[in-house]
């Protein structure tokens, strides 16, 4: 990008904000570290927006299920608006019963990869797969899996960072959006204020002349009141979108959107007679395997993803580190390393007993909790971790633990997949 420094988030809150008629509080939380965001909303794009192996209704609806099994009405929301705006239809939202089998069919593998990604196999694959009138494409699945993988991990972004809780009188006070300072949009737009901008006009015309003078006032009233037109249109639209939706989902069960909703995280088994279900990082890794997978079957996607996993590793954590007295790199790949542990994936070379040296208690508490059961989050735990550490600090913990989580589950998935296709 063109822009400098400390006008990126700015000028990545503005293009959010022509796409979407509102800036969403996920974005304004990434904007604490501009160069994610960015890579952040080309990926989210793609999956959603770009060329690709599924429908765009069809997109929305997986990440509406997705959303929905740890119930984050945020997203599903959200979603639910795309999702009538690509033509959905809205019976669909009603429930699975209303959804044709084949979008039907993915419940289960939704339901495992976002609890215990660890017993997806090859036959589950295989049954998505197998001929028959409702059978997925390879490149379809990769397609959803990415999207249900996706969802997923964004959903415990949502709650560690308190964007579910944004509106309304139960609302989190302590986390806050971040704002480029008392400017409005035009400003973020073009680094100018919109007072300073009037005056620079003013000052290339002669303020002598009182007919000029009240031309130019007249001017500024006919553009602000057009804006303004335009603004009450955006807004009564909006408005009539939204009132759609919470017509739609404000007294909607979300577990109308699941299958077995009483399924949920557990313990990933540590037993000797287990130690097979134990993945290992050097028989199939991200970097060697899953990355030429995806991106066969779901042109590009791989290196946005890929992307996107090397920009949360190289986002800048001195002082985090420096706080628990080691480097940066082996802070975060403590924090990385612990939340794969938790999901049964481990990495002969590391040794885990650094995660207990670098991580305090209550740290490792609010990353697994927003990791394995996001929707148990309250605004307690964001506040007692690392009280001494600065918001940006806090919201970067959650985009390790979104990032980490999400390739967790594509590692499963993808090496299901790559099961079924030797077989």
């Amino acid at each position: 990008m063109s822009s400098s420094e400390p006008e990126r988030p700015q000028f990545l809150f503005v293009k959010a904000l022509a796409s979407r008629g509102r800036l969403e509080a996920v974005t304004q939380q990434m904007g604490y570290h501009p160069q994610y965001l960015d890579s952040f909303l080309k990926t989210q794009h793609y999956l959603l927006h770009m060329d690709g192996p599924l429908p765009f209704d069809c997109r929305h609806y997986i990440a509406i299920m997705a959303a929905a099994r740890h119930r984050c009405r945020y997203l599903v929301n959200l979603h639910v608006l795309q999702f009538l705006r690509a033509g959905g239809d809205p019976q669909w939202l009603r429930g699975l019963d209303f959804i044709p089998p084949k979008l039907r069919n993915l419940s289960e593998i939704n339901k495992i990869l976002a609890h215990r990604p660890w017993l997806v196999t090859k036959e589950h694959i295989e049954k998505l797969l197998k001929i028959s009138e409702w059978s997925w494409s390879l490149a379809e699945l990769v397609h959803a899996v990415v999207l249900l993988a996706h969802c997923h991990a964004l959903a415990s972004f949502v709650f560690g960072c308190g964007c579910e809780q944004e509106e309304g009188p139960g609302g989190r006070g302590t986390l806050k959006p971040l704002s480029p300072g008392n400017q409005c949009f035009c400003e973020a737009a073009s680094g100018n204020g919109c007072t300073q901008e009037l005056l620079r006009i003013g000052r290339k015309r002669s303020l002598d002349s009182c007919m000029e003078l009240d031309s130019l006032r007249e001017r500024i009233q006919r553009i602000h009141l057009e804006a303004e037109g335009r603004e009450e249109t955006r807004l009564l639209q909006q408005d009539r979108e939204e009132d759609l939706v919470g017509e739609v989902t404000g007294a909607t069960n979300l577990a109308c959107y699941m299958q077995d909703p009483d399924f949920g995280y557990q313990d990933f088994a540590r037993r000797d007679e287990d130690q097979t279900q134990v993945f290992r990082v050097q028989d199939y890794s991200w970097e060697d395997h899953g990355f030429s997978l995806v991106n066969r079957l779901y042109s590009d996607i791989g290196h946005l993803l890929d992307e996107k996993f090397r920009m949360v590793d190289g986002l800048q954590s001195s002082a985090m580190a420096k706080r628990q007295g080691c480097e940066p790199s082996v802070f975060k790949r403590g924090i990385w390393n612990y939340i794969h542990c938790m999901f049964g994936i481990r990495y002969d070379d590391y040794d885990y007993a650094e995660v207990n040296h670098l991580l305090e208690r209550m740290l490792k508490v609010y990353i697994k909790t927003v990791t394995c059961y996001p929707e148990k989050t309250n605004p307690e735990m964001f506040d007692r971790f690392w009280k001494q550490f600065k918001h940006s600090e806090k919201v970067h913990v959650n985009l390790l633990i979104l990032e980490a989580r999400m390739q967790a589950e594509l590692l499963y998935a993808l090496q299901a997949i790559t099961q079924y296709m030797v077989s």
